[in-house]
């Protein structure tokens, strides 16, 4: 029988795999939640707002646009609806209420509440402080990661996900807040999590118009790694080139899809 190798986890591989493969522009960046502040404080190189108050989003940008190393605890976080997402504050009866969001995101009181009974979240209570990092540096142990692709890139890597074992993949959009479709779901879940990053993400967190963002473990992004490479060895890679709209396709689809 042939032999069965693990795909690797390692983060500078995986991240050298994702540019070789999709050509990213963003730096892949991994998220490890920590029970106790005190050990993600002692991460090698790690900043600390040190007074600051920011978004979740800012902190995630912090790493994959600047490559910076960033440890947070809740009274880093500009209010409970960042910290909600990560399970860093309750989803109390205060926060499902949605007040802040009544009139300005929502129409009315009930609109504003059903958003936040929406949201995939961290549950409440185990976890006191996050850390996140560019996943090459191998400063963290990911529980999950972030990989930043404009839509062409996107539909590759759910390709590769999908080249063995496949599913059907589904996913949601919450709107505002889209963290809770990314990050929020594949920490509550660990199941990959795709989102169209809302306004406050491009706004505050500095992410391009064209990229969506796709959470997940760092097996899963492995194993899309594996399928992205079958696919690249049957001529199926990024840059997907365009193939003229007045040509005849046999010779295109004969590649692609099998020559019957």
């Amino acid at each position: 029988m042939p032999e069965t190798t693990t795909p690797t986890t390692d983060g500078a591989a995986l991240t050298d795999q994702l540019f070789r493969l999709l050509r990213l522009k963003t730096t892949p960046v991994g998220i490890q939640m920590f029970e106790r502040a005190e050990d993600m404080e002692a991460v090698p190189k790690i900043r600390r707002p040190n007074g600051a108050i920011y978004t979740t989003d800012q902190i995630i940008g912090q790493a994959a646009r600047l490559g910076f190393t960033v440890g947070i605890t809740a009274a880093d976080l500009v209010g409970a609806q960042c910290a909600a997402v990560i399970g860093l504050a309750p989803q109390d009866e205060e926060w499902q209420a949605g007040k802040p969001f009544e009139g300005v995101w929502f129409a009315t009181e009930d609109d504003a509440a059903a958003h936040q009974r929406a949201m995939q979240c961290v549950p409440y209570g185990r976890y006191k402080a996050m850390a996140v990092s560019p996943l090459s540096s191998g400063r963290l142990d990911p529980d999950i990661c972030l990989v930043y692709a404009n839509p062409a890139q996107m539909i590759l890597l759910i390709n590769g996900l999908q080249w063995s074992g496949y599913r059907k993949l589904e996913w949601g959009a919450v709107g505002e807040s889209a963290c809770a479709d990314s990050w929020g779901r594949a920490l509550a879940t660990g199941e990959p999590s795709l989102s169209l990053p809302c306004f406050p993400e491009r706004r505050y967190g500095g992410v391009p118009d064209d990229e969506m963002l796709m959470a997940l473990k760092p097996e899963d992004l492995a194993k899309a790694l594996e399928g992205l490479a079958a696919l690249a060895r049957n001529g199926l890679r990024y840059p997907i080139p365009p193939y003229a709209v007045q040509s005849d396709v046999r010779a295109g689809m004969s590649v692609s899809y099998g020559k019957k």
